[in-house]
């Protein structure tokens, strides 16, 4: 009776967890975009520049900056370059959560930006979402959850006790009948 009690344990604790990911799949994939919209509001004053002198070329203004002789103009292609590196990255982030949600869950899991993940790692809030992907998610980690615990649980009987407990269960079933 107990086995069975822990078993749908670990089944509602692995469900709970599976209906957490595509919550925080969300999450990130907003935030991602919220400073993408960052980053392209702050070039904007430059793209502005760039139109009006190097016909929309931002690269041409950055090298344009760096070889004026004023220290001031070099001090502010370094920062140009770096502003127009982060929203290339922010760019591939965003486009890269526009795809599937297996794509969406590569991405957030191998190759998400470091720092946007823990930011939203950090202000993260649980949530439990009733959309279809979700609950997909959460039946494919509760059954996941729960085979991988009771297989371990199960290999542990079997390498300490030999498999006692299944063999007793076996006997007594054969006197049973």
């Amino acid at each position: 009776m107990w086995l069975s009690y822990l078993r749908l344990v670990l089944f509602t604790l692995g469900l709970l967890i599976g209906v957490q990911v595509p919550g925080f799949i969300n999450d990130y994939a907003n935030r991602v975009e919220a400073h993408l919209i960052e980053a392209q509001t702050g070039l904007a004053g430059f793209q502005n520049t760039a139109n009006q002198f190097f016909n929309g070329d931002l690269h041409a203004l950055v090298a344009h900056y760096q070889a004026s002789d004023d220290p001031v103009f070099r001090s502010d292609a370094a920062s140009l370059s770096t502003m127009l590196k982060r929203q290339r990255l922010l760019d591939e982030q965003f486009q890269a959560m526009q795809g599937p949600w297996y794509i969406r869950a590569l991405q957030v899991a191998y190759a998400a930006d470091p720092d946007i993940r823990q930011e939203t790692l950090n202000t993260y809030s649980y949530q439990v979402l009733l959309s279809p992907t979700a609950i997909g998610w959460a039946m494919a980690g509760a059954l996941l959850f729960s085979f991988i615990i009771e297989g371990f649980f199960r290999l542990v009987d079997w390498v300490v006790l030999g498999g006692k407990r299944q063999r007793e269960r076996i006997a007594r079933r054969e006197r049973n009948s």
